[in-house]
């Protein structure tokens, strides 16, 4: 989806949006790796601000034109969708 935003914005929103993206999923697998499941709860947390944040930059590519609201919609869609599983596990693990 960035790879149609303005070079301009390489270092700015694109590589923003980029990280974020791959933050979500890295901090999930980081977490599932560790020891202790109050550690794992911990990641999955960390792995839902990135998710705000993503959705976020979108949004704010979206006012700036870069971004067209059909994509905007289903990709919040799909935040929404990783969120809920993340959130999900979070409350599985909330009693430790």
């Amino acid at each position: 989806m960035t790879s149609n935003f303005p070079a301009e914005e390489k270092f700015g929103l694109t590589s923003q949006i980029r990280r974020c993206a791959v933050s979500i999923p890295s901090n999930i697998a980081e977490g599932t790796g560790r020891k202790s499941k109050k550690v794992f709860r911990q990641f999955l947390e960390i792995s839902n601000g990135s998710i705000n944040e993503l959705k976020t930059q979108l949004e704010i590519s979206k006012r700036i034109g870069f971004l067209a609201e059909t994509d905007l919609e289903d990709t919040f869609a799909l935040c929404d969708e990783v969120q809920k599983m993340t959130f999900t596990l979070i409350k599985k693990y909330s009693d430790f």
